[in-house]
């Protein structure tokens, strides 16, 4: 049986600390939103969605409605972050609504593939624009060859690309582990760094980069077709026409954006060790995601009153921000653009791990993870948990999948990570989901709990938030029903694993009274 919100503390099993200490303040607690939520994404995701959509103004509306879905999920997930401030975060939120079970489901899904996953895929995007300065981190440069894996299709290297992320990983985890003001510390200047980055490519863009042949006045603001685009071509075999056609591809293209805006949830993890969460949570979910959300889409006004339209979509790699900073600056911008994205993903990759490594503790907690996860070290936080997490993630990071190129007479080499984290794109977003949807059942169920903030403008933006999840998940399994299948059948493999941890795997004690 699951305790509630208002159950008693326990005391914790022999070897457990008692509690985290509560170090995070306001302004750390709003740049684990902010230094979580920005990654590299921002600078490379518009290429895709505007191949999708096919005109500018379609480009800025898949932003804008994706921010839209942030801002009103951070809003209606504040008010039960402000009810259960605990370490885990969303586990915790699920966990007391739906169940032992559900709660169990988003942890596995977490560390198995999305957080890990997510890791894993911004330490080698780091490393990426790394090679820029160092030519020799390359993922053509092995340490290791690829070893094909019989007939499966995939295989395992090693590349100093490759290298250089298992460092990083392993550099961040072990720094994290000396303690939490450490890890706040790098959270809080590398994000302050790439806020200030960010900030200047959209000066640069908006002020210094204005072209006439830009795509904001030479190309049709809605009229796809006036563009070139076709939805044939933008997705082969879609199974509509017309305005749906493009309703769908809209919503194609709000994965990029949607997911660049994502891990606002992040700070949640770390309740347990913030000052005055009650107050702290909702400000930094709320204030943070915001803040992000109007950089984005800033930044994308930057890009289409900079290059044209043609040069958004066929940025080389899809970069489209390096593209902006080339053409403004010339090649000293393409490098001023390469290092801002380096700090932007070292701190993202901060972020990730700081956070993501407090749902396992809360789960050994209730004894649905290993046991020593359950342990705060001498510096009052998870080690194990970390460790656990960046060993996973580091593993993440050596899989390749193996492709056959039959002109070429050779192989073609790709990660991974990033297919699992398209497989698992829409019951991630069904988690969210989950987590705003528990607002709305707590006011139901239990309206007598203490609301120490209450979600402005209720239910509005949980029915916006939902509705438009929804359609999007929807719209996902109508056009990648492989990819969406792949991703509920991951999820669905933690269910034996729950029966195997609940029946063998033992209690250890300090369940969910932790604080």
């Amino acid at each position: 049986m699951t305790s509630t919100a208002t159950d008693p503390p326990t005391e914790p099993a022999p070897g457990v600390v008692r509690a985290a200490a509560r170090r995070l303040g306001r302004l750390d607690a709003t740049m684990i939103v902010i230094g979580s939520m920005i990654g590299s994404g921002i600078f490379i995701t518009s290429a895709e969605s505007s191949r999708l959509v096919g005109a500018p103004g379609w480009l800025l509306a898949a932003w804008l409605l994706s921010g839209l879905m942030t801002v009103c999920g951070a809003i209606s997930a504040a008010e039960i972050a402000s009810m259960m401030p605990r370490v885990g975060g969303q586990y915790v939120f699920l966990r007391e609504t739906f169940g032992r079970p559900v709660g169990f489901l988003f942890g596995w899904s977490n560390f198995m593939v999305v957080q890990t996953g997510t890791i894993a895929a911004v330490a080698v995007a780091f490393s990426k624009f790394l090679g820029v300065f160092a030519p020799w981190v390359s993922d053509k440069n092995y340490v290791l060859a690829p070893i094909h894996l019989a007939t499966t299709g995939y295989g395992v290297s090693v590349t100093t690309q490759q290298m250089t992320a298992l460092l990083l990983i392993a550099g961040l985890t072990w720094t994290n582990t000396r303690g939490l003001d450490i890890g706040a510390w790098i959270q809080n200047t590398f994000t302050a760094a790439k806020t200030a980055a960010l900030i200047g490519l959209i000066v640069v863009g908006c002020v210094l980069g204005r072209r006439p042949d830009a795509a904001a006045w030479a190309s049709s603001w809605w009229d796809g077709a006036a563009n070139g685009w076709t939805a044939a071509g933008a997705q082969s075999g879609l199974p509509s026409w017309g305005v749906l056609a493009l309703a769908m591809l809209l919503g194609k293209a709000m994965i990029g954006p949607l997911f660049s805006q994502s891990a606002w949830n992040n700070v949640t993890f770390t309740s347990g060790e913030t000052r005055d969460p009650e107050r702290t949570l909702p400000f930094a979910m709320i204030t943070g995601s915001a803040i992000v959300v109007a950089l984005y889409v800033l930044a994308n006004l930057a890009y289409v009153t900079t290059l044209s339209f043609d040069e958004i979509q066929h940025a080389p790699a899809d970069r489209v921000g390096t593209a902006l900073m080339l053409k403004t600056l010339g090649p000293y911008g393409a490098s001023a653009m390469a290092a801002a994205i380096l700090i932007s993903t070292f701190g993202c990759v901060n972020g990730l791990i700081l956070a993501g490594a407090r749902v396992s503790y809360a789960m050994a907690r209730d004894g649905l993870f290993f046991a020593p996860a359950a342990r705060l070290n001498s510096r009052a936080v998870p080690a194990f948990a970390l460790l656990a997490q960046g060993f996973w993630a580091c593993l993440l990071t050596l899989p390749v999948t193996v492709a056959a190129d039959a002109v070429a007479g050779s192989f073609k080499y790709g990660n991974l990570y990033n297919q699992l984290l398209e497989y698992i794109i829409p019951a991630d977003l069904s988690f969210y989901c989950l987590m705003v949807g528990a607002t709305l059942i707590l006011r139901v169920r239990r309206p007598d709990l203490p609301r120490p903030f209450r979600a402005w403008l209720f239910p509005l933006p949980a029915l916006i938030y939902i509705g438009l999840a929804g359609l999007l998940i929807l719209d996902f399994v109508v056009l990648a029903p492989a990819t969406s299948g792949i991703g509920c059948a991951l999820v669905l493999a933690g269910a034996p694993v729950y029966w195997a941890w609940s029946r063998f795997g033992g209690r250890s004690g300090a369940s969910a009274a932790d604080r």
